[in-house]
Formats: C-alpha cells, structure tokens, sequence
C-alpha cells in the first residue's frame, strides 16, 4: 500500500499540483486513534495508511480525486458512516441499501459514495470498494481492495496524457474482474 501511495503522491504533485495543493495534511497515528475512540471502531490497517498519507481533501476544492469524487476527510468520513447506518430500519427499509460496515472514502457531493467495506457484503473479501448509490439500487464492488484501486489510479497517470484528464476524471479500466454487479431490493 505505502509503495502505491508514494507513487500516487508524486503522480498528483507532478500531474495535478492544483488537486495536490488542496489536499489535507496527513492524520498522525494518534489523531487516527483519538478518532476511532469517537467512533467505536477499529479501523483496517490499509485505510489508516490511506489517512497517514493525507486526510482527504479541503471543502473548498471542488476537483474530482477520482471518479467524479472527492476524497473525504477521516472525521467527515466516519460522521457520514454513523449518520447513514442511523437511518438503517428506518429510511433505509432494503438489506444492504446502506450497510453498518461501510465507510464512505469518496464522494460526488450528491448523495452517492465509494465505500470501504469492513465486511465483504456480496463477496466476502473485506477491504473491498463498493459504490453507494442514494436513488439507484446499484452497488457495485470496484475493487477488492485500496491497494489494487490505487494501482489502477496510478496505471491511469501513468498511461493517460494530461491533456485528457477532464473535469470529471473518471477511470475507465478497473481490476481484471471488476466492476462485480450487485443489485439490492
């Protein structure tokens, strides 16, 4: 993962300094913990590596990170998850609408997120990316884990002109094997 993430990091400082210049500074390993104290949770190893590199980006940077979505702060990030797993058997009346074990990395600022998933719903591989759709009863796996989401990030910079990154930037390859389709209802 570290190895991913430096070259994540010198592919957005080279390619995209103005994204780069507005993302949060890195969450020491005490303000990661301070946090899952909060929140009563655990955090995977992987994710807090993600939030040791940087914290998301700031809330007047309105660039995509990556598929059309900005990358959330830890602490809005674990509000967001407490906030939708609050509305489970309430407004969310369909299994696995919104799921406990899910926090939310991305989001497109409409309502729609790319979540980690502490459990493996669908599949049963934890770590897994899946998309959270507010009005659609899509949720797709799109990658089995952070790792191999970023090596797809950094495979994009490394073969996309930047000429062609556009205001949406939105991968178009993904794992061999994913985007994996799931429906609820």
């Amino acid at each position: 993962m570290q190895k991913q993430l430096a070259t994540l990091d010198q592919h957005l400082s080279q390619l995209r300094p103005e994204l780069y210049t507005h993302l949060n500074a890195p969450l020491t390993a005490d303000a990661i913990a301070a946090l899952e104290k909060t929140y009563a949770i655990t955090l995977p190893e992987d994710l807090k590596a993600l939030y040791q590199w940087k914290n998301g980006q700031r809330d007047d940077c309105y660039e995509a990170f990556v598929n059309n979505s900005s990358f959330l702060p830890l602490q809005e990030a674990l509000e967001v998850a407490k906030e939708m797993t609050g509305m489970i058997g309430y407004d969310f009346e369909v299994e696995n609408w919104w799921n406990a074990a899910w926090i939310p990395i991305f989001h497109n600022g409409g309502g729609d997120y790319i979540c980690y998933d502490m459990a493996g719903v669908f599949t049963g591989t934890k770590g897994q990316l899946v998309e959270f759709w507010h009005r659609d009863n899509d949720r797709n796996v799109i990658a089995p884990d952070l790792e191999g989401f970023f090596q797809v990030v950094n495979q994009y910079y490394e073969e996309t002109p930047p000429a062609s990154f556009d205001d949406f930037f939105t991968l178009e390859h993904f794992i061999k094997g994913y985007p994996r389709k799931f429906h609820v209802k």
